[in-house]
Order: C-alpha cells, then sequence, then structure tokens
C-alpha cells in the first residue's frame, strides 16, 4: 500500500536528488526493409520508423506531464543496419545512415542507435562494409550512433575485426575533429552485446527482440548518494541493503512509465534498465556514491570494491522490483559524464588501468575517456583487446568508448556540452602494442563457455 511517506520521498528524488527516466527507447524491427536496391531500402527505413515513432516523443511528453517525472531522452534502437544493408549491392553505407538520421529528426527523437554490426566470430562482406563506412557515417549524421561487437563468452574474440576498429575509430575522430571528434562519442565497441539495451551509443534493436518495442532505462545516482549520506559509519552490509532498497524504489518509476508509454503506442513494453547513469551535474555522480562509501576520492585502493558493492546491490534492487529488468542494468562508469570522475581524473588519482580494474564489476567499460590525439589505432586496438578479454572471460558485457581527438595532449579537456560533458585527456602506455594487433585471428573462447 502506497503511503504519503513514500509518495513525498519520490517527490524528493525528483525535485532535489536528479531521479529521471534517462531514456525511452522504442526498438523497431527493420529486417523487412531490406532490397537491393539501397534506394528503396533507404526510403523502406524511413517511412518504417516514421511509421512506428511518430507519436514517441509527444507520448512521452504527455507522461512527463501528468506524473510529473522527467524523460530526459526519446530515443529509437534499430535491426542492426549491417543485416538489413546485406541485400544492396553497393559498399558505401553511409546512404543508411543518412536515411536514420533523417528519420530521427523527423520524429523528433533525440538520438538514433543500429547502424551496427555483430562480428563477433567473423565479419560477413555486409559487416566489412558497414564498418568501413562508420567514419563517413558519422560524419555526416547528427543523431546516428554506431556500435560493434567484437567478442562473446561464446564465440571468443575476432582480432581481425579488433584491429580494423582501432583504424576505424582513429578515422572517426580526423572526419570529425572540427567537432572535438564528436563522432567517437557516438561510436562503442562491445564485448557480448545485448539486444535490448536502451542507452546509447550502444543500442541496437536484437533479431530475438518483437517487431517493436519500448524499454526504458531510469537513473539515479543522485538518489543512491543521498541515501547513504544517512547512514554515515555504518558497516557495508547496511550500505548494500540501504542500496538495493534505494534501487528497488528508482525501478518501480520506471516500470511505471515503461507500462503507460507501452499502452499508449500500442507497443509491448520490454525491459526496464536501471543503470545508475551519471551527468555531468553536481549531485549526480557515481564517483562520488564510491566516496559517500569511504573514499577520499575516487580511483585509490578499495574503489573496485566498492563499485562491486555497488553494482551488485543496484541489480539485486531492480530485480526485486520488476521481473522485466534487463539491457545493462548497474553502474556506469563513463569519465566525461561524471563530474566526480571527472576531478578524480584531473588530480591524478583516475588513470586508465584503475578504470579498467573497475570495468570489471560494473555494468559497461572504459567510457567516454578521451586519450591523446597521436594515440596509433593499434594501441586502441589493444585497450579494445583488454576489455573484450575481461568480457570474455567473466561473461559480462564490457565495451570501449574512447576519443583521440586530434591535437590534444595529456592534460587538455575535450569539450563534448551537453550530456556528454567533458573530458580530461588521460595518458595511455606509450609502449607498442602493434605486432600483438598485427597477429589478427581469433582469441578462442574460454573452457567455460563449453555450457551445453
Amino acid at each position: 500500500m502506497i503511503n504519503q511517506k513514500d509518495i513525498l520521498s519520490t517527490i524528493q528524488m525528483i525535485q532535489q536528488q536528479h531521479l529521471d527516466i534517462r531514456t525511452v527507447t522504442m526498438g523497431i524491427s527493420l529486417l523487412s526493409c531490406s532490397d537491393e536496391s539501397i534506394k528503396r531500402a533507404c526510403d523502406k527505413i524511413y517511412d518504417k520508423i516514421c511509421r512506428y515513432a511518430q507519436k514517441l516523443v509527444p507520448v512521452c511528453e504527455d507522461i512527463e506531464i501528468e506524473l510529473g517525472i522527467p524523460i530526459v531522452n526519446k530515443r529509437i534502437s534499430v535491426t542492426p543496419i549491417a543485416l538489413v544493408a546485406a541485400a544492396c549491392t553497393t559498399a558505401d553505407y553511409a546512404p543508411f545512415a543518412e536515411a536514420l538520421d533523417r528519420a530521427a529528426k523527423n520524429c523528433g527523437v533525440n538520438f538514433i542507435g543500429g547502424f551496427s554490426a555483430l562480428v563477433q566470430k567473423g565479419m560477413t562482406d555486409a559487416d566489412r562494409n558497414l564498418i568501413r563506412s562508420i567514419p563517413d557515417a558519422l560524419s555526416r549524421t547528427d543523431l546516428v550512433c554506431s556500435s560493434v561487437n567484437v567478442g562473446s563468452t561464446r564465440s571468443g574474440i575476432n582480432m581481425d575485426a579488433v584491429a580494423l576498429m582501432g583504424r576505424v575509430i582513429r578515422e572517426t575522430a580526423e572526419k570529425t575533429k572540427d567537432r572535438d571528434g564528436i563522432g567517437c562519442a557516438k561510436l562503442v565497441v562491445f564485448c557480448n552485446a545485448v539486444e535490448d539495451n536502451p542507452f546509447m551509443a550502444g543500442a541496437f534493436h536484437g533479431t530475438g527482440e518483437p517487431e517493436k518495442v519500448i524499454n526504458v532505462g531510469v537513473s539515479g545516482p543522485g538518489v543512491v548518494y543521498n541515501a547513504l549520506k544517512d547512514i554515515r559509519k555504518e558497516p557495508l552490509d547496511v550500505v548494500a541493503e540501504t542500496i538495493k532498497r534505494t534501487a528497488f524504489r528508482v525501478t518501480r518509476v520506471g516500470q511505471l512509465v515503461a507500462q503507460e508509454a507501452s499502452a499508449r503506442l500500442d507497443t509491448p513494453f520490454g525491459i526496464v534498465d536501471l543503470s545508475l547513469a551519471p551527468t555531468p551535474a553536481i549531485g549526480d555522480s557515481v564517483a562520488r556514491i564510491l566516496e559517500e562509501m569511504g573514499l577520499e576520492v575516487c580511483g585509490p585502493h578499495g574503489t573496485t570494491a566498492a563499485l562491486a558493492l555497488l553494482n551488485d546491490a543496484v541489480k539485486k534492487g531492480g530485480v526485486m522490483a520488476s521481473s522485466s529488468v534487463g539491457g545493462l542494468s548497474g553502474a556506469f562508469i563513463p569519465v566525461s559524464e561524471d563530474e566526480g570522475m571527472i576531478a578524480a581524473a584531473r588530480c591524478g588519482t583516475l588513470c586508465i588501468d584503475k578504470l579498467e580494474a573497475m570495468t570489471c564489476v560494473c555494468s559497461v567499460g572504459l567510457d567516454m575517456i578521451a586519450v591523446p590525439g597521436d594515440t596509433p589505432a593499434e594501441t586502441i586496438s589493444a585497450i579494445i583487446a583488454d576489455e573484450a578479454a575481461i568480457g570474455m572471460v567473466n561473461n559480462k558485457t564490457t565495451a570501449v568508448r574512447v576519443l583521440p581527438t586530434p591535437g590534444t595532449k595529456v592534460g587538455d579537456t575535450v569539450k563534448m556540452g551537453g550530456l556528454l560533458g567533458d573530458a580530461p585527456v588521460m595518458e595511455v602506455h606509450r609502449e607498442s602494442s602493434a605486432d600483438f594487433i598485427a597477429r589478427g585471428g581469433r582469441i578462442p573462447a574460454p573452457l567455460h563457455s563449453l555450457k551445453n
């Protein structure tokens, strides 16, 4: 039974503690849009997205007003374009990205994800065409996001794709250097990518998903932070229980919005993704949660343990609140989007090596990290390989989204603005990994992948 205290507490979470629905994402299958003619295929894609998602933004705005719950982003995810474009004879897939961009702008959404390829075990001709088209696609569009899955626990790691993605990231940064390399902020490389992720830049609509679906991402680092302020000096099991109860309440808010959006858009409800996704705003930081647990600053010894506790408690609280928790669900650590991590990176306590250790226990991976503009493509590939190995061996999703903005050096700041924030340029190892990356081939799947 909901009582007055619960209602007032929820109002406080929204008005003072940055609780929001970070995104309502409509997933749309584009498998029916395949065509030998790229023009016909692009026209089909545009028409189908506009037909399904035309009311997404106004419906979400109505829900915001009626329930008083902020919905920060309205987004679309689509079938990986490499699958849709495979029937075309052209090798340049940038026109598909432009069709997605036009449809997204027509629908009024913030981003559209799905300029993607799934190459964990090998690359088809269409996969290669899409990956090689990414730099042009992201430089010629505003709202399109791209992702490539290069590994999985079941398949191992496709090192040929890893090597290629290092070069693609460098080229994307170069082609968008007039905008501080913004293209790289819309490009993520995964291991164990999930099919129902509502968050960008990695969202795509998996082939196991229905014709269309509503997935909701809810976020509340500020709510967790404020809850922990009330239990200072309590033991860590009390901390875990407090986070779990808080995550439960946050997830219930997401479930309410998801069900409303699903009913009004006549679209099946998919999942609620409870991910503590920080913003550059003061009081909306995952790093500050870790510090509230007792760390002087984010980054020293103990940081990984604190993050492991946080991530696990968030997942447990979410699962208690909804039978439809999915996506990534946990704690994100995107450096440029978290004011506490920005501060820790600037003072030197948070480095890439420590972030890599933290990714063993958090929701995703090395996210929104600026590296020097002259970082070799092979070094970027090696960073991807390390993260993919963590994901493969631990049977979890990991990802890399790095920003090698041309002309930048350690100590500079890459200014993205908005929710993307500002990224301090962080040092990478200067010793070469080129010979390792040049070997190519495939890192085999671990023994524990053989579960049948």
